[in-house]
């Protein structure tokens, strides 16, 4: 899907210029990339934590297609959260509507890390939407 919301202000998000990790931990696994060439899939911004999931096949629910407008894709950063770009108040609004928040939630369509450092992203179970399409 992808795209952009039209109803939302859009702020433009650099991409990272230098090399990082991000470890996904879906359901207690932890796989870990190295986002190279950016961005990957048409899900979420351009380097998003959606986008670099998506694009190395680590399943993150995003019901709206990644264009802020649910909080499905509701991750919570456990490591490098200041790297990652700042949540804008379309964002955190989502947010209120997800459950088991914490204060390093983000949704993953808009959380842009800079590379500045390796990131850990936990995938909570509970949000998980247990019927799909297949790739």
């Amino acid at each position: 899907m992808g795209g952009i919301n039209p109803y939302q202000e859009q702020v433009e998000t650099p991409l990272p210029t230098k090399s990082y990790t991000i470890t996904f931990m879906p359901e207690g696994k932890k796989v870990t990339v190295d986002p190279a060439s950016l961005p990957l899939s048409r899900e979420g911004k351009p380097g998003s934590i959606l986008d670099i999931a998506d694009g190395n096949e680590i399943d993150i629910d995003h019901a709206c297609g990644g264009v802020c407008a649910c909080s499905t894709c509701h991750v919570i950063v456990r490591q490098g959260a200041d790297s990652v770009s700042e949540a804008t108040d379309d964002e955190e609004d989502m947010l209120d509507e997800a459950p088991g928040l914490e204060l390093t939630s983000r949704l993953a369509c808009q959380a842009v890390p800079n590379g500045s450092m390796d990131i850990v992203v936990e995938i909570p179970g509970w949000n998980r939407n247990h019927a799909k399409e297949t790739h």
